[in-house]
């Protein structure tokens, strides 16, 4: 409102200024004329000196201005002042940003939509062999080529990290872990780790129990042998018949859990993708049917649906090996009066043999860790049934070494349906046509 008032009265005094002119000439218009010529050449001059001061203000004062000049003035100056402050405290928030992540453990890569680098500190260019400002601008895919990563970073699926061999360094081999978070609109964190000595444990680990089961299979053979000759004796006291016949059970239980932990530990050293010949999973189904109904104890109702002539590519034995420990665990858990079903099916995404039974089912926090080592929805119950607790993880390696997946529906009281899931790449034409037993 002052600047208001200001100009107004400036303009008054220049309109009285051409009048007093003009009186004198004898003409008033021509004294407006000259007394507002005036005001404008000033207002001109006060343009051009704010103008220069904004382009130099870096360096140059700010100039005396009055009126509403003077007022733009003093704004230009408030905002270059907040200008700055906000600047400083953005760079100040930016160097701790840095400072913090270059802090970091772990590599942190900035990745745009186009899979480009943006920024990376320095733990991540230790780990990636990433160079700055080289690198920035470049699409991460190209700079780390490994097929696992770059499988990976196409497939769109970010919840589990992959792990990659990223060479050796004095005779050490070293592994990464990287795992992608996506953020804002279509860009990428990415986290880069290193595993090394967590996979030289795992390696150990796998190594130990591969030998301690090794060296543990001739002992316990002996073991058998022996509790069998002792048992087949006839003057073996009545009393001592009982405790031979548990122990030779607990002896042909480790026997099984080491054949299982050498099986698993055969598949773990295997390469993925396993070759083979063609599977005729029809008759593989009708040997399973028949290794059910040959048990002590099994399900009243076993039937075996084929509704597809194809055959399953890979290695028949291990196939074999993950179908049949589906097949007895439905059997084991499904009471007498129950029924067992395996299916052979194909559609567009594959092969898929399911295994349906009516036992007790699952709780659904379980599911999730089935397929982990030893683990055990009920211990108690396992042990009655002489489960090793390795089946379902010998399962999830063969789906592996065959491009398959393994999935898993239950309901606790009324039965579960374990379905293997294979690409049809995995898929052969055979001779047999759909049909049903049971």
């Amino acid at each position: 409102m002052i600047v208001v008032w200001s100009i107004a009265l400036r303009l008054g005094v220049a309109a009285l200024a051409g009048l007093l002119i003009g009186w004198p000439l004898g003409s008033v218009l021509a004294g407006l004329a000259i007394a507002f010529g005036v005001y404008l050449c000033w207002q001109l001059a006060a343009l051009l000196r704010v103008e220069w001061w904004v382009r130099h203000r870096s360096f140059a004062d700010a100039p005396d201005l009055p009126g509403a000049w003077g007022e733009v003035v003093t704004q230009i100056v408030r905002l270059h002042r907040r200008k700055r402050f906000h600047k400083q405290r953005f760079v100040q928030l930016f160097r701790q940003i840095q400072r913090s992540t270059g802090a970091l453990p772990d590599g942190v890569v900035i990745l745009d939509e186009q899979r480009e680098i943006m920024w990376f500190n320095r733990m991540a260019g230790q780990l990636l062999s990433l160079r700055r400002p080289d690198d920035l601008g470049l699409r991460i895919d190209n700079l780390v080529r490994q097929p696992q990563f770059v499988q990976y970073l196409d497939g769109g699926q970010y919840i589990n990290p992959v792990a990659l061999h990223a060479g050796s360094r004095a005779g050490v081999d070293r592994y990464l872990s990287l795992q992608l978070v996506p953020y804002g609109e279509g860009q990428l964190l990415l986290l880069v780790r290193d595993i090394s000595r967590q996979m030289r444990l795992e390696i150990m680990r796998k190594d130990f129990v591969a030998n301690a089961s090794h060296e543990l299979r001739s002992p316990l053979t002996v073991i058998c042998g022996y509790l069998e000759t002792l048992g087949g004796d006839p003057l073996l006291d009545p009393d001592l018949a009982g405790p031979l016949a548990e122990m030779r059970r607990q002896a042909e239980r480790m026997t099984t859990i080491i054949a299982d932990l050498l099986e698993l530990s055969r598949l773990e050293a295997q390469d993925a993708g396993a070759a083979g010949e063609a599977v005729d999973v029809a008759a593989l189904l009708a040997m399973l049917r028949k290794d059910v109904l040959a048990r002590q104890q099994h399900p009243a109702e076993v039937r075996v649906k084929v509704e597809s002539p194809q055959w399953l590519f890979g290695s028949e034995s291990e196939i074999h090996s993950a179908f049949s420990n589906l097949v007895d665990n439905a059997a084991k858990y499904t009471p007498v009066q129950g029924s067992l079903e395996m299916r052979w099916w194909t559609d567009g995404a594959g092969g898929h043999f399911a295994v349906t039974d009516t036992g007790i089912g699952i709780q659904p926090d379980h599911i999730p860790r089935l397929t982990e080592r030893f683990y055990r929805v009920d211990a108690g119950r396992a042990r009655g049934t002489g489960g090793s607790g390795l089946g379902l993880a010998i399962v999830k390696h063969v789906l592996q070494q065959h491009d398959g997946e393994l999935s898993i529906e239950s309901t606790p009281g009324k039965g579960s349906t374990f379905t293997c899931h294979f690409p049809s790449s995995r898929l052969r034409d055979g001779g047999n046509q759909a049909r049903e037993a049971g």
